[in-house]
């Protein structure tokens, strides 16, 4: 495990130098923005930038000089990168007001001296590539106390004094590079030793023929802390090694590791390096893009060292990208029991088509085997030369990315005789899944088939025993709750770009801790598609086409967004139109109209309101004696309808119908009757002519509809009689029915209009328009009255009551609503 963590540091060591904007997360996270003004064409720093600009990237332009003030407008300035400017002169007090950098990169122009640097918070400072003659730091280097990055280099710098570096001795710097690829002409001892700190040093020097030196420098890092030494160029193409360059590694009491970047390498380099290192302290090669050719007829020689009852402790080779100089096989006649510690081997980017079995199968102590991007096959991995009983006994992580592998099935079987496999790289092949049936070893846990054409089938050759598949660009465009019910170890599920349209709602992992859908077509996240996701710890769904509807209501505003790692920078909304292109978290629709709940309480109180109001209404306003009148109306407009014809050229058998109420008994039976039946006038008297027997509403619709006109005896006591209320319903009725001035008012005492129930609207309406006649109290007065009744039973002013009462009734309507508002 010790070997594994070392690898990883390497790994990531290495990543960082190449890396050219190193030391950005110093100064902004990965969510911030940042200023690119890159390839603009610019001659000077943009005067108009934001006061809280932090992160600038003003590289590949055109400003060669960079004057006092041209920063002055940047206070919280922190990386600053100025590369390929042509930059020629930096002003000290450029940095005046600037003075919170902590990055700074003006590597690849044309300062002809190393400048000074009023930056006390600097941390990485990389001025490599550029035109000044020697490595001579000012003074403002002594105040740069956080410094641990330091990247010089120039062509005309060949000489390195021991001054040089002087004002660095009290600072914390702990990588240090070194160079421009050319050929150093001199070294004076005693000068790296001054860095006690120093951890990585990178030397971009050419030491052929002058060997002594680069003893000098393993010396004096020797002094320091310096654990990990990069060569870069260190071999030129044409140079034979005349002397022991290696022989003070032997000596080295921290350094472990040494790497050959961008050089050649010779099988007569490689056996000294093996010679010397295997009693150092070295245990890890690395070869990084390099040009190997094979100067000694039998290439590589290491069959140990004589004398020596050591086992050495290389335990990490690494050969990536190597160009063979000859076009042969290269020849390595190693004896494998040297590297008995050896847990992490890589071939990558060699060209190799066959593995030499021999050799990597025969380390019993190998755990990490790296054979990416080569043009292995099935056939070439599993050479049929080979014998694959017991091979790889402590194997655990195997990489075959990047080569030529074609069938699933058959490497699911091949890997059964590693029984000690745990992770199985097979990304970037040409993989395909062909129904055959796939059998995979019960302790391999990881899997990687990404970059390969499988399809919706690769579900099929699955193991249960997997914790981690990475299925991404894979051509997958669906996923199902069954699929993930036969993975139950699983806890690591990674599908980013491809095709799948939807997260179905059935799905079930409860193991699943990490889930990648980034870059697919899924266009909503429901909240039941992840409740079968309880441990769920870390979702990645950006650069989907979200939908910014209702769909997305609970992803947006319920979702624990501290499982998404990149939110909100990356998810946006595709549809609708007016929100294409904008951020997700800016889509904030209400509560009412997304969710269901609040929608039928919502509405389900506004139906219970407007329910209530009209109740109140319908109570308040005699609701329930108007339904009466309209069910009544219905009924005698029908029969109405029917009979009008008939009713309009008929005979009558009552001159009016008395309506009145009993209360109002005496004055009729005394007074109206006898008067009126006195003289020759025939009346109908609900008391004494209703039917017996019949339904009381038949007797008065045939009674009424039997006069020749209607007498109403209007006074309180009719006003509170709702029987007679219908008998002035049904008798208004008629007179439109049949076009004739049939109701004739009498009002018995005075009854202000204001003071009838808002009910009787007609009743009401009548009153006001004086429609009636009124009984009098004077004797004389009264002979009018009978005069004027019996006149009017016998002709009737059509003019004087059927137009007033037409037009009551059909703005039935406009009076309710007048009633109401008195």
């Amino acid at each position: 495990m010790h070997a594994i963590s070392l690898y990883i540091a390497i790994i990531c060591l290495l990543a960082f130098v190449k890396n050219e904007d190193k030391g950005t997360e110093k100064c902004v996270t990965s969510r911030q923005p940042k200023s690119n003004l890159s390839n603009q064409n610019l001659t000077k720093v943009p005067p108009n930038l934001p006061k809280d600009t932090k992160y600038l990237d003003l590289s590949h332009n055109n400003i060669s000089i960079l004057n006092g003030g041209d920063l002055a407008h940047l206070p919280q300035l922190c990386f600053l990168k100025l590369t390929h400017n042509g930059l020629r002169y930096l002003s000290p007090s450029a940095f005046t007001n600037s003075t919170q950098i902590k990055v700074l990169n003006i590597s690849y122009n044309s300062l002809e001296s190393i400048p000074v640097l009023p930056l006390p918070q600097l941390s990485i400072l990389d001025i490599s590539s550029n035109l000044y003659d020697k490595y001579t730091l000012g003074s403002s280097f002594e105040n740069f106390k956080n410094l641990s990055y330091l990247s010089l280099g120039s062509p005309n710098a060949i000489v390195v004094n021991v001054n040089d570096f002087t004002p660095l001795r009290n600072t914390s710097l702990e990588w240090l590079i070194l160079g421009d690829g050319n050929k150093l002409q001199s070294y004076e001892s005693g000068s790296f030793a001054q860095l006690r700190s120093l951890q990585v040093m990178t030397l971009k020097l050419s030491f052929c023929q002058h060997y002594d030196m680069f003893k000098a420098v393993l010396m004096d890092l020797d002094q320091t802390q310096t654990k990990k030494i990069k060569l870069v160029k260190f071999f030129p193409r044409i140079c034979s090694i005349t002397s022991n360059p290696f022989e003070g590694l032997k000596k080295m009491r921290l350094l472990t590791n040494i790497t050959f970047e961008d050089t050649w390498v010779t099988s007569s380099l490689i056996t000294n390096l093996l010679e010397n290192a295997f009693d150092s302290r070295l245990q890890e090669f690395a070869f990084v893009n390099i040009k190997y050719n094979e100067d000694t007829p039998d290439g590589v020689q290491f069959l140990g060292v004589p004398g020596s009852n050591g086992t050495g402790s290389i335990r990490s080779i690494i050969f990536d990208k190597v160009l063979h100089y000859q076009y042969n096989y290269p020849k390595f006649n190693i004896t494998v029991a040297c590297f008995n510690k050896m847990t992490y081997l890589k071939f990558s980017g060699s060209g190799m088509n066959i593995s030499p079995c021999n050799l990597i199968s025969a380390i019993p102590s190998l755990k990490i085997l790296d054979l990416s991007d080569n043009l292995l096959t099935e056939s070439g991995f599993w050479w049929p030369m080979c014998s694959y009983t017991e091979v790889f006994p402590a194997l655990r992580q195997l990489s075959l990315s990047r080569n030529s592998f074609v069938s699933l099935a058959f490497i699911s079987q091949k890997t059964q005789q590693m029984k000690a496999l745990q992770s199985l790289d097979l990304s970037f092949n040409s993989i395909v899944v062909r129904g055959e049936t796939c059998s995979w070893p019960t302790q391999l846990t990881e899997l990687n088939l990404s970059n390969n054409n499988l399809g919706n089938t690769v579900f099929q050759c699955l193991s249960p025993h997997f914790q981690s598949i990475d299925l991404s660009k894979t051509a997958i465009t669906a996923i199902t709750g069954e699929t993930l019910l036969n993975l139950p170890s699983l806890r690591h599920l990674y599908l980013s770009y491809n095709s799948i349209l939807v997260l179905p709602g059935d799905l079930r992992a409860p193991n699943l801790l990490t889930l990648y859908v980034d870059q697919n077509s899924i266009t909503s996240i429901s909240q039941s598609s992840l409740q079968g996701l309880p441990r769920l710890k870390s979702l990645k769904a950006n650069s989907n086409p979200f939908s910014c509807s209702c769909d997305s209501y609970w992803f947006v505003t319920a979702m624990n967004k501290s499982k998404l790692p990149d939110w909100p920078w990356d998810y946006r909304c595709s549809t609708p139109p007016s929100f294409s292109g904008k951020r997700l978290e800016e889509y904030n629709p209400g509560s009412l109209s997304c969710q269901p709940l609040p929608q039928a309480a919502t509405g389900l109180s506004v139906i219970f309101v407007i329910v209530a109001v009209f109740g109140l209404t319908f109570y308040a306003c005699d609701g329930v004696w108007y339904t009466k009148m309209l069910w009544v109306w219905i009924r005698v407009k029908r029969r109405g309808n029917q009979e009008a014809s008939r009713l309009l050229g008929a005979s009558f058998h009552y001159h009016a119908f008395v309506s009145y109420s009993h209360h109002d008994s005496l004055w009729v039976d005394t007074q109206l009757v006898p008067t009126l039946e006195g003289a020759g006038l025939t009346l109908c008297v609900h008391e004494r002519d209703f039917v017996p027997g019949d339904w009381i509403l038949d007797n008065i619709i045939n009674c009424v509809e039997g006069s020749y006109k209607t007498l109403f005896v209007l006074s309180k006591n009719f006003i509170q009689s709702e029987w007679c209320n219908y008998e002035l319903f049904f008798a208004q009725h008629r007179a439109l029915s049949v076009c004739q001035d049939s109701l004739i008012c009498v009002l018995l005492e005075p009854i202000p209009a204001d003071s009838i129930p808002r009910k009787f609207l007609k009743l009401r309406s009548l009153l006001r328009q004086q429609t009636y006649l009124e009984w009098p109290g004077d004797e004389y007065k009264q002979q009018i009255f009978w005069a004027s009744l019996k006149a009017l039973l016998r002709t009737g002013d059509k003019c004087m009551v059927l137009k007033e009462v037409a037009t009551d009734i059909a703005d039935t309507c406009h009076l309710l609503a007048q009633g109401d508002q008195a």
